[in-house]
């Protein structure tokens, strides 16, 4: 390759400098396999080692080659084509971080290790831009930390059945851990005030984190109902939409009747006898009137202005 100038003479030298202090580093294989040295150009990377198949990087490897790129990375412009190739090559090198951190969460979930990977990988990419080499610390001890705080959040957000507010979520969380400690410490389930009283909450809050915790998880319908004494089922056991009540349209009727009864009582005895014989033994009019020795049109006076008085009762009952 022809070298154009003087200034690319002293990148070249740099770039050999660099791949010679790696070989003394320990990390030949890296240096011979998945770096090939920059023989520079105006359009190629300055100061850094071009990585072949970064995500194929041993990680003691790519931990050393990731100091080099966070020091050159710390030089360079932001959305420059140098920059933005030390970023992505970094992201590369360090996948196996964000594998390992999800690999702990392979049975939470829906039991899909490729969506919490990709979580993952938001963590890597913002522990990437955040990280301050200067600071002295490795990488690997930021980076997880931030890995593993994306993934948890993830959950927290996305493997409740039902939403519910994050305030309770989160209050959710200390509640668990109160239970554990108090129980331990009384030897029994600790009461609503004892756990408010630990937690410096109301006992209304916790009892509202009681009931918006039923909605961590759903049931099933189709899961099995009932059960021997000894946890096994039965054959002839029925899923748990078979046992499910239904609303008995009888219920209202009860209702009405109760809330009802307490109004009949408020009226004369005329009223409620016209009303017996018309709803009760089902009279007609022209027959309650002959009962009663008034007309048939009194008798529709008589029953519209009961019934109106007993509707309004009703209406302000409920």
């Amino acid at each position: 390759m022809e070298v154009e100038n003087v200034e690319n003479i002293e990148n070249i030298e740099n770039v050999e400098n660099q791949t010679m202090f790696l070989r003394q580093k320990g990390v030949a294989d890296a240096v011979d396999d998945a770096v090939e040295p920059i023989r520079r150009t105006r359009d190629e990377i300055v100061g850094l080692p071009r990585v072949v198949e970064a995500d194929q990087v041993a990680p003691k490897d790519a931990r050393e080659l990731s100091k080099l790129f966070f020091d050159r990375l710390q030089t360079l412009e932001e959305g420059s084509p140098d920059h933005l190739y030390a970023r992505n090559t970094l992201i590369e090198m360090n996948l196996s971080l964000v594998h390992y951190v999800a690999g702990r969460f392979r049975n939470r979930g829906n039991g899909q290790l490729e969506d919490i990977v990709q979580v993952g990988m938001v963590g890597l990419i913002k522990a990437i831009d955040r990280f301050d080499v200067r600071r002295g610390f490795e990488f690997v001890s930021f980076a997880v930390p931030c890995i593993l705080g994306e993934i948890k959040r993830h959950f927290r957000d996305t493997s409740w059945a039902v939403h519910v507010p994050r305030r309770l979520k989160e209050l959710r969380t200390e509640l668990v851990k109160s239970r554990e400690r108090l129980f331990a410490a009384l030897g029994r389930e600790p009461t609503v005030r004892e756990l408010a009283e630990d937690l410096s909450v109301t006992e209304e809050q916790v009892l509202e984190v009681i009931v918006a915790a039923n909605g961590y998880a759903a049931g099933s319908l189709d899961s099995q109902h009932g059960g021997s004494e000894d946890g096994t089922t039965h054959k002839n056991n029925r899923s748990l939409a078979d046992v499910m009540g239904e609303p008995d349209p009888a219920i209202e009727v009860i209702e009405n009747i109760h809330a009802l009864a307490p109004l009949l009582a408020e009226l004369d005895e005329r009223e409620r006898r016209i009303i017996e014989m018309r709803f009760g033994q089902e009279m007609t009019q022209a027959e309650i009137g002959s009962v009663m020795g008034i007309s048939q049109m009194h008798v529709s006076r008589l029953l519209a202005k009961t019934l109106a008085r007993l509707r309004t009762g009703m209406l302000a009952h409920e």
